[in-house]
């Protein structure tokens, strides 16, 4: 199904949780969040047919996000009913990979096609700074997981702060030659916690590619610019949604966990879902696509979203 604007919307990331074992500070405060009532969570079967019903408007790809999604309770039967669905192509999942030494395996069973992983430090004391009550061996014992699992083509996305780890980006790249990765740098976005931080943590990736001149282009992948170091088995993407607006390509709608429809990211309007069964729930999600809006406003005003990004999901 297209938009307004003429894009074929075809992507859904669906938020199985708000809540997060990890407190990282551009995403979270330090106290967590106010639980959201059972209740008020969409059930394992509102997941599945909230996807269903996004396959008839033409979804062909699902992202599950959170918080972090493999804390949910039922998250396998999440996983198997969604990739039971004929329409749906292909089943991805984002983590910060503290419970995939368990979890690997029963996601790739369960269906998963490919993780991606956040690893935003390669320095055990920042990590557990940024993150407040995780640990960097727990973050590389879930990547090693993942490979031993079977699953291929991962994606480390690290989140680019200047003056916390613009110091590590050479290490990031180091990565990838030996390693047939996908290290992604994600621009900063002014919202949540970090609305308010100073300027200069927010460094973009053109300023990345000038300390590194080696990187090669490749082809890109979604809204993904995309290099390679020579010689390197894996990759390097960029995401800047701040630098290189990527608006005119956007195909995704997001569900939050509470069961709200965003088109967009960014946006203060959202559509509520739960409740709601068969041809009403579709029509809510057309209704949706509908809607979406031609482009954010972040090089104008910080987020409009009143969520943080955990109540949204990554």
């Amino acid at each position: 199904m297209k938009d307004q604007y003429g894009r074929a919307v075809d992507y859904l990331r669906l938020s199985v949780t708000d809540l997060c074992n990890y407190r990282c500070r551009y995403c979270m405060p330090e106290e967590g969040v106010c639980k959201l009532s059972h209740r008020d969570v969409l059930s394992v079967e509102e997941c599945v047919e909230a996807v269903r019903a996004a396959a008839r408007c033409g979804v062909t790809k699902v992202r599950l996000t959170g918080g972090e999604p493999l804390v949910r309770r039922g998250i396998l039967d999440i996983c198997r009913g969604i990739a039971a669905i004929p329409e749906i192509q292909e089943l991805c999942l984002t983590t910060n990979g503290s419970r995939l030494p368990e979890l690997a395996g029963p996601l790739r069973l369960a269906g998963v096609d490919r993780l991606n992983i956040s690893l935003d430090t390669l320095r055990p004391e920042r990590f557990a700074a940024m993150t407040r009550t995780g640990t960097l061996r727990q973050a590389l014992e879930g990547i090693a997981a993942a490979e031993e699992a079977g699953f291929t083509g991962l994606k480390v996305n690290a989140v680019l702060i200047g003056g916390f780890n613009d110091d590590e980006i050479g290490d990031f790249l180091d990565l990838t030659v030996e390693k047939p990765w996908e290290v992604r740098f994600i621009e900063l976005m002014p919202m949540g916690p970090c609305a308010e931080w100073d300027r200069s943590c927010f460094l973009s990736s053109q300023a990345v590619l000038e300390r590194f001149p080696q990187l090669e282009p490749v082809e890109a992948r979604g809204v993904a610019l995309r290099y390679r170091l020579p010689g390197a088995r894996g990759t390097v993407g960029f995401i800047s949604p701040l630098s290189h607006t990527f608006c005119a390509k956007c195909r995704r709608i997001r569900i939050t966990a509470d069961g709200r429809l965003k088109s967009c990211l960014h946006s203060r309007e959202e559509i509520p879902l739960k409740g709601l069964r068969g041809r009403e729930l579709e029509e809510a999600i057309r209704r949706g696509i509908l809607q979406k809006p031609e482009e954010h406003h972040l090089t104008q005003r910080p987020s409009d979203t009143p969520r943080s990004m955990n109540q949204i999901g990554g």
